[in-house]
């Protein structure tokens, strides 16, 4: 059994997600800032860390990488598409703006390659779709036992991911929503980088970008 849990941190209020197996183990899906938040949640619920997922590599998604790593020695994955963003705030974001630091994480220790369509990680098994247009290297993770996906920015409730940044696609993004998302079974939870869950149906039905 898998519970999932939000902490929404940083700036721009990017949600971060804890999954965790019925064992105590957990992933922690984009921490985007405030490290000592996580650790506080990790702490009171009793979990112990076995990775860190990146849907994708903007620096509100990363802020935390290198503490989360080092705290718990755990190992980070990123598509291999945007292994060298991590790096350089000119491809993930931060450099765009003055009013935030440039942002340099140290590389991923494991790239997820867009061939790949399941990841095992300890207990879990995540289903792994490749859903660029937001950037090239977008990744949805998906937890098809539990019901639920985390998209990070492709697709939001009543929304779409934005498509002005590097790599960016519009066309790439609507094709990601359409055949790798509104394809799940219509009740899944989609879990976005920003706001409130959805659901395929609900977004099938009310979305106006769709």
């Amino acid at each position: 059994m898998l519970t999932i849990d939000i902490l929404t941190l940083g700036p721009v209020q990017t949600n971060c997600y804890i999954v965790a197996h019925e064992d105590g183990n957990c992933l922690i899906i984009d921490p985007g800032a405030e490290s000592e938040k996580i650790k506080a949640r990790l702490e009171k619920k009793g979990w112990t860390p076995l990775a860190v997922l990146l849907t994708h590599a903007h620096f509100d998604h990363i802020g935390a990488v290198d503490e989360m790593r080092e705290m718990y020695d755990v190992p980070v994955y990123v598509s291999e598409l945007e292994k060298d963003w991590l790096g350089k705030p000119g491809l993930n974001g931060s450099g765009k703006y003055p009013i935030i630091a440039d942002m340099r994480i140290k590389e991923a220790d494991l790239l997820i390659s867009g061939r790949e369509q399941k990841l095992v990680i300890g207990p879990f098994q995540i289903q792994l779709f490749h859903t660029p247009g937001h950037s090239p290297g977008s990744i949805t993770f998906g937890f098809r036992d539990a019901g639920f996906a985390v998209v990070g920015d492709t697709l939001f409730r009543g929304s779409i991911g934005r498509t002005d940044l590097v790599g960016g696609n519009h066309e790439e993004l609507i094709t990601s929503i359409r055949n790798s998302l509104l394809t799940l079974p219509e009740g899944t939870r989609i879990y976005p980088g920003h706001g409130p869950a959805t659901t395929p149906a609900a977004e099938q039905r009310t979305n106006p970008f769709l």
